[in-house]
């Protein structure tokens, strides 16, 4: 190295210093730009290009310390031939002094390393980030193109693309230059500004000129992926260092140097740059052997071949079997030249067809993506499933589904009409509602029966997009014919299958009338729920209904039991009620008394028949009268019998009374006779009764002093 050499280094700072600002500034603008636009692709790049700034500033380290290494073994050098005690005594103390080497060392072993970890960490880290939250993002309910800033998305695009390859050309030139070769990593990073910048010009480009949103709708993945690549390769880069094999005094290559983004910055030495590569990776001259030679003579016709070959690949169509597709040549619908399997009616089925190569003809099948555990499921033939309304509860939640809690993260109001107010008669309702809000889950299973309808009606993508715009519209409409009570509970069923033929005669409309070729397998009306904030006022309704229900079969149920207890049964119950209402109708009108007996005895003969307490109290009344009647009807004939007998002979019918009625006094009292001349009585009595215990077998003994 020339005396004045550390001057070169001191360039290579200068560079550096450029590059960093230029990196710095590069990575602001597009973070505002995507702040005040809402690009995501923009915001990833930002994040690439600040951790870009990492290696401009490694590089201008490294460099202005290697410029100062120079400068010390200048001065090293100048003791060196001062001669004598000078040289002895810088001899002695030579390895202290060189501080910038320890120095340069120190960062060559272990921060050009770290540094490398960082930015790779942070590309994989933000990249992995990055494409996770583009997914949610890009959902079809959140996806929004921000078009106000089209035209400054290409200006910027072409702007950066100019400027970052322009930058890359130069320092990848000042890179082949051993002392700067470290410079073409900061190159690399150049390069992907420029490439990130005419990816975002030429979709802005598209977006303007053709109205087409496909690129622009990748880019926002697009970045992330670079990202993620890019910290692989420096985190590859760090391992196979470990085992790289290194000459003598040789300088590291730091691990952020992106081989990829350098063979960009200098395409003008793609094939020198990559045996550069492969010369470094293996630390041997691998291009200098004969297979290598070998390759490099015959590298044309081997590529001519392989894309010979997969040109002719093309021809080749494999149908899964769960697919059916259509071969379109020159943009018409056409059969295959050669079919090794299933054909239909201008559409293919599973197996092996031959068609005209690419960009001739090409095999197109109407596939539908189902994201299930963000798992992609494509088929055609396989059933598909629309969701008009509410989402289904997410999937793997097992805690209970019920109307005071959310069933899912999007859940869909849909207007019904309110129930019918029962207002008392003659008052008016002020407070009736005029609409009802209801959350319904409706799941539409359908498949593809004719491909090439499905495929005419609409574009890729678009048809499912289309169908479910025109299902939610019928499924709108529908709902808000129909009150709240039918579709909660009362008409469910009923109502799936009217929904069913109104999609049906809908979908059917597409085509001209011919239909969008798919079968509706089934149409549901599950999960019907009001909002959650009113589900408790509804469930103290329903409540209210329950109680009012059971106080009702209650009353009804002790109806019956006293109606059955009195009359029998129900129905001969309500036929006593009946004729006593006309039996108090006639008495009220003044019927003839003819007219109101013979309607109380009809009652009377109902109660008797009947059977019940009514009946039997109505039989004991009669009982009892008729008891009462022959008793006193006996007492009057005896009445009359003994007036006969005393108008025959008053005196012997008063002795014969007097006498009887004296027997009557004296049939239980004891009879004592005595002289009529007895001066004095003195009355002995035995109270012994002699005949004891003499009728206790006697069942009619003491009969006459219970009469």
């Amino acid at each position: 190295m020339a005396r004045g050499d550390y001057q070169d280094y001191r360039r290579a700072t200068f560079i550096s210093l450029i590059g960093l600002l230029i990196q710095i500034g590069v990575a602001l603008l597009f973070l505002i730009y995507s702040t005040y636009s809402g690009d995501q692709a923009a915001r990833s790049a930002s994040i690439l290009f600040g951790s870009g700034a990492i290696v401009w500033i490694m590089l201008l380290l490294v460099f202005d310390q290697r410029r100062r290494v120079r400068i010390e073994a200048l001065e090293a050098e100048q003791y060196a031939n001062a001669g004598g005690a000078s040289a002895s005594a810088f001899s002695e103390n030579n390895e202290d002094m060189r501080v910038a080497a320890r120095r340069l060392a120190w960062i060559q072993r272990w921060l050009l390393p770290a540094s490398g970890l960082l930015f790779a960490g942070i590309n994989i880290g933000f990249g992995v980030l990055r494409l996770n939250s583009w997914r949610d993002y890009s959902s079809p309910e959140t996806f929004i193109y921000h078009t106000n800033f089209v035209g400054a998305t290409l200006a910027i695009g072409l702007a950066m693309g100019v400027v970052g390859f322009i930058f890359a050309r130069f320092v990848s030139g000042m890179g082949k230059v051993n002392v700067w070769a470290n410079l073409k990593a900061g190159a690399a990073q150049s390069v992907a500004i420029s490439l990130i910048g005419v990816l975002l010009a030429v979709a802005a480009f598209v977006e303007l000129s053709l109205g087409q949103m496909g690129i622009k709708s990748l880019t926002p993945t697009i970045v992330p992926i670079m990202m993620i690549v890019l910290g692989i390769e420096v985190v590859f880069n760090l391992v196979l260092d470990v085992y790289r094999p290194r000459k003598p005094g040789e300088d590291p290559r730091p691990a952020f140097d992106s081989r990829l983004l350098g063979l960009l910055a200098a395409p003008d030495r793609i094939a020198a740059n990559i045996g550069e590569a492969v010369n470094y990776q293996f630390g041997v001259d691998v291009t200098g052997t004969w297979f290598y030679q070998l390759l490099s003579k015959l590298f044309v016709w081997l590529v001519g071949m392989g894309i010979a070959i997969a040109w002719f690949m093309t021809m080749l169509v494999v149908v899964e079997p769960h697919e059916r597709g259509l071969i379109i040549t020159n943009g018409r619908v056409s059969e295959p030249i050669v079919s090794f399997g299933d054909t239909g009616e201008g559409d293919v089925g599973p197996g092996l067809h031959i068609k005209w190569p690419w960009p001739f003809s090409q095999y197109e099948t109407p596939v539908s993506i189902s994201r299930r555990e963000r798992e992609e499921v494509r088929t055609t033939t396989g059933v598909r499933v629309l969701e008009l309304a509410s989402n289904r509860p997410d999937a793997g939640s097992m805690a209970p589904i019920i109307w005071t809690e959310s069933h899912t993260r999007r859940e869909m109001l849909n207007i019904v009409q309110p129930t019918p107010s029962n207002s008392i008669e003659g008052a008016e309702d002020s407070n009736r509602a005029d609409l009802s809000l209801l959350a319904v889950e409706v799941p539409v299973q359908y498949v593809v029966r004719d491909v090439k309808l499905f495929d005419q009606f609409a574009g890729p993508g678009q048809r499912e997009e289309l169908l479910g715009v025109i299902g939610r519209r019928v499924v709108t409409q529908f709902l808000g014919s129909h009150t709240l009570e039918e579709i909660l509970a009362i008409r469910k069923t009923e109502l799936a299958n009217e929904l069913r033929a109104k999609l049906e005669s809908e979908y059917m409309k597409l085509n001209d009338g011919e239909g969008p070729g798919i079968e509706i397998l089934f149409v549901g009306m599950q999960g019907v729920h009001p909002p959650t904030k009113v589900a408790p006022s509804f469930e103290r309704v329903i409540e209210a209904r329950q109680n009012r229900e059971s106080a009702i079969e209650d009353a009804r149920r002790q109806e019956v039991t006293l109606l059955t207890e009195i009359a029998g049964s129900v129905d001969l119950a309500n036929q006593i009620v009946e004729r006593l209402d006309d039996l108090e109708a006639r008495r009220r009108s003044g019927a003839d008394a003819d007219s109101i007996t013979e309607a109380e005895l009809e009652v009377q003969r109902l109660l008797e028949r009947a059977g019940g307490e009514a009946g039997e109290a109505i039989l004991r009344a009669s009982a009892e009268r008729w008891q009462r009647h022959m008793s006193e009807r006996g007492k009057a004939v005896l009445l009359a019998g003994q007036e006969q007998a005393y108008e025959a002979s008053p005196a012997l019918y008063r002795s014969s009374a007097y006498f009887d009625a004296l027997i009557d006094v004296i049939r239980n009292a004891r009879v004592y006779l005595t002289p009529h001349d007895l001066e004095s009585l003195k009355i002995r009595m035995d109270l012994i009764d002699q005949n004891r215990g003499s009728d206790v077998f006697d069942v009619e003994a003491g009969a006459e002093m219970n009469q």
